[in-house]
Order: C-alpha cells, then sequence, then structure tokens
C-alpha cells in the first residue's frame, strides 16, 4: 500500500514551511526530496547532499537532466545560483561541524521519545548508513517524513523502536500522511491533522500514546 504522490507531496509542503531564509538543509531520499518544489516564494535555501553539493534546487524537468549532477539517492537534481562542489569528506565536515541547520529525513520507524531508526532492517540488503548517524546528532533540527503505518499496516510511531537506532531522541518533528507531531519536554505531542483524517483515526495508527495540542490546526 503505498501514497499516492499527491499525499507525498502534501508532507513535502508541510516540510518545507519549516525552512526559514538562509538556511543550509539537508535532505534525505524520498520524501524529503520532494522539498525543494515546494518552498515558499522568496524564501532563500542551500539544500545540501552528503555526496558533495551546497545548493540544490528543484528536480530537472524531463530532458534537462545532468548525467554529473545527482542528490545522495542517485536522482538528478539542478543547482541554485551560488551553488558550490565539494568532495564526501567536505560534505561530511559540514555536517559534523553542525553547519547543517535542519536535516529532513524518511524514517522506518521513530520512537515516542524521538529515538530514530532509518537505516536498516536487518537481514535486508542495504546500500550503507550515508549521512544518517551524523545528521541525525548535528543537525540543529531533525524532521522526519513518512507514512504513518507500513505497507503491513503497522503504526511507524512506536513505545520502542524493535529496529536497530540510528540516533536516541533526535528526532524534532514527525511529518506523517495523517498528522504533525512535536517532540517536547512533556514528550510526543500532535499539533496538526490533514483533513479528512481524525485524532481517532491517528490513535488507532499510533503505536503509542501522545498529548493532543489545546488547539489542533486542520490542514486542507
Amino acid at each position: 500500500m503505498g501514497m499516492g504522490v499527491d499525499v507525498r507531496n502534501r508532507i513535502a509542503k508541510r516540510a518545507a514551511e519549516e525552512i526559514m531564509d538562509g538556511m543550509i538543509v539537508n535532505l534525505g531520499i524520498g520524501i524529503p526530496s520532494l522539498v525543494p518544489n515546494h518552498l515558499t516564494e522568496g524564501i532563500k535555501v542551500m539544500f545540501h547532499a552528503e555526496n558533495g553539493i551546497t545548493g540544490m534546487g528543484p528536480s530537472p524537468v524531463k530532458g534537462k537532466e545532468d548525467a554529473n549532477l545527482c542528490n545522495a539517492g542517485g536522482f538528478p537534481v539542478s543547482v541554485v545560483q551560488g551553488a558550490s562542489y565539494c568532495d564526501s569528506t567536505v560534505a561530511f565536515g559540514m555536517i559534523r561541524k553542525g553547519r547543517v541547520d535542519m536535516t529532513i529525513l524518511g524514517s522506518l520507524q521513530v520512537s515516542e521519545k524521538g529515538d530514530l531508526a532509518n537505516w536498516i532492517v536487518p537481514g535486508k540488503k542495504v546500500p550503507g548508513m550515508g549521512g544518517a548517524m551524523e545528521l541525525a546528532q548535528k543537525a540543529k533540527k531533525v524532521i522526519v517524513l513518512m507514512n504513518q503505518t507500513d505497507k503491513y499496516g503497522y503504526s511507524k510511531i512506536v513505545k520502542e523502536c524493535t529496529l536497530p537506532l540510528t540516533s536516541a531522541r533526535c528526532v524534532d518533528m514527525i511529518i506523517t500522511d495523517l498528522a504533525v507531531f512535536h517532540l517536547s519536554e512533556e514528550g510526543l505531542k500532535l499539533t496538526e491533522l490533514f483533513a479528512p483524517h481524525s485524532i481517532n483515526e491517528v490513535r488507532t495508527k499510533t503505536g503509542c500514546g501522545f498529548i493532543i495540542e489545546e488547539n489542533v490546526k486542520i490542514i486542507d
């Protein structure tokens, strides 16, 4: 049970609203790679990929791809004015030094404490860890974009992660196809709902308890 393009874009669009002028933002593969297509008009941002680009633009139009220009997932990208290239050592140096303001990633599971498990499913072939561990630790803000449930209908937001952790207590915000959650001192908090979903539906599809914001915002 995959999700439609429009749902993926709805999640990406909500994530794009978190981006402020002048930020350096790292994008993971999957839904996060759609974020540049939804930026608020006039926002200046440098999108960073750990294979060595700072300044990625929107996805290129079919036929206008450059074979030498791709993101960390190997998909074609464009660049904005002022973009720069480096090797992956420097790209990781930027992450480890805390120069990346925000990372927007996918995940397999997130726990109610904000633990992130997104790098491996035991027994499955994995292309490599990528920058997930560094980013989860060092980016100033960590946003996870994912389906509320996996293809078997199990919640991806859980009490305890059953998959190997990428990093503990690092997630600040989760945006799923149903709702937006924030992780605060008080715990996991539901702050926004995507119409037409209800809080009850989110409850049944969430593997742990959560607090509900007093005025939950409905996103049309």
